[in-house]
């Protein structure tokens, strides 16, 4: 066995080991200052064998248990076997995928996923798409693309000519937008004063009057699939015929709700989403591929294109073929083969698969809703999709503290509409309804642990 066979060997069986056993451990470890472990910078080589041993038993007591069934954090899934396999070859293979120049391989696979995946989540076929680093990069590669569309249609060309002089673009958002539209708006020099603040119903929707009365003049509208806090969903089929009506481009920031649109039962959320002209969604939340991966999709190929596509004499392949260039619809050149686990994660599961994962999630939501209420706590959003809130007074914070602290599971604290409240996400295609149990519990606990007894 070759020295480079049997390291691998060596770290897959690592892999699986962690994984077999990540539900039985802390979900967040007690120990996470390790930079002793780490040691110093060596003086002089050490064998590859002897690196991966002394990082791997560094790092183990700082893992958190994000691929594991009680993770309820920040909406994030755990990492399909397939999808894990396959990003474990994406590294050994190390492509770049640039374009069918730099890897055959990767260009066509991630054509392949990228088709899946619309046809999955209900978009339309003409619609060009990159493979991202994740809702944020998905948001800023549409808003790119929006900028450019809007302003070209104003007769500015803000790809030769910057913003300075441009005519004035708004960007129409709900008061309850992800905090990613506006870093995107920063990074794309909008700043966040361009913004028009549209308010919300009382589950976080955006005001469809409110959206109406914003509208003059060249402007992007924001939408949201999936309200960060309480999974609520605008409604795409009125505020895009209005948007649309005032010649506005359409963003749907579908980060993890656009995913209901692969579900039978959960689709009519999403009812009217295809009508808007781009759309951003993670690949690392509810289809369970690893990090880092997300989609931006866009109705308009050109001003797509117009927006990350680059040129130099020494690059070839970049024209147009039979298989698309994937870094002409991304920011980045030299990038990973996201599509392999993309393509694995689509493939395990099938589109039954996917819809199964999403109902069940929700139903598990559900549970912990129902199971909560009727212990006593207050769930202050309708649980339309994965999200709970839950309240527990003054008492909140330190109760989310407490439940942390057992690592029996991982949930985190908000504020919405002026209260603290626990965030629930179920969002892992390995959580189960004992999980969930065994989750109510713990809360139950860390709730008697932090209020006096009378």
């Amino acid at each position: 066995m070759s020295e480079l066979r049997g390291l691998l060997a060596e770290v897959a069986a690592r892999v699986a080991d962690y994984r077999e056993s990540v539900a039985d451990g802390p979900v967040f470890p007690k120990e996470t200052d390790i930079r002793d472990a780490l040691g110093e910078l060596p003086e002089h080589p050490v064998p590859a064998a002897d690196v991966i041993g002394t990082l791997a038993e560094a790092v183990a007591p700082a893992l958190v248990a994000t691929t594991g069934p009680r993770y309820f954090g920040f909406v994030t899934g755990g990492a399909l076997d397939a999808a894990t396999a396959a990003d474990m070859l994406a590294t050994g293979w190390d492509q770049s995928a640039f374009n069918m120049v730099t890897s055959p391989a990767a260009a066509i696979v991630e054509d392949v996923a990228g088709e899946w995946l619309k046809d999955v989540l209900g978009l339309p076929s003409t619609a060009s798409f990159g493979f991202v680093t994740g809702g944020q990069g998905a948001n800023t590669v549409c808003l790119a693309a929006a900028r450019h569309h809007v302003l070209a249609q104003a007769g500015w060309d803000v790809e030769r000519r910057g913003l300075n002089g441009a005519p004035p673009l708004k960007v129409i958002a709900s008061e309850e937008r992800h905090a990613t539209i506006d870093r995107s708006l920063r990074l794309l020099g909008l700043g966040t004063d361009a913004v028009t603040p549209v308010g919300a119903d009382g589950q976080g929707a955006i005001d469809i009057a409110g959206l109406d009365q914003a509208l003059d003049g060249p402007a992007i509208v924001c939408l949201q699939a999936g309200n960060v806090n309480s999974g609520a969903f605008d409604d795409f089929a009125a505020a895009t015929e209005i948007a649309h009506r005032h010649g506005a481009w359409v963003h749907v920031d579908g980060a993890f709700g656009l995913w209901a649109a692969a579900n039978p039962a959960s689709s009519p959320l999403v009812a009217g989403v295809e009508r808007a002209d781009s759309w951003a969604v993670d690949g690392h939340k509810w289809l369970n591929v690893p990090y880092d991966s997300g989609y931006a999709f866009c109705a308009h190929p050109e001003s797509h294109a117009a927006a990350m596509a680059l040129t130099a004499a020494y690059l070839t392949g970049q024209s147009d073929g039979e298989v698309r260039a994937p870094s002409n619809f991304v920011p980045e050149s030299s990038r990973r083969a996201r599509g392999f686990a993309t393509w694995a994660a689509l493939s395990e599961l099938g589109r039954a698969g996917i819809a199964e994962m999403v109902e069940r999630c929700c139903a598990l939501a559900r549970r912990f809703a129902e199971q909560l209420t009727k212990a006593g706590f207050t769930v202050v959003n309708d649980v339309v999709l994965n999200q709970v809130l839950v309240s527990f007074g003054d008492e909140t914070d330190r109760v989310v503290e407490a439940v942390q602290r057992s690592g029996e599971c991982w949930m985190g604290a908000t504020t919405w509409h002026g209260q603290r409240l626990m965030r629930v996400s179920v969002s892992s295609w390995s959580t189960t309804e004992a999980d969930v149990d065994r989750s109510v519990a713990a809360i139950q606990a860390a709730w008697a642990s932090v209020t006096p007894r009378g």
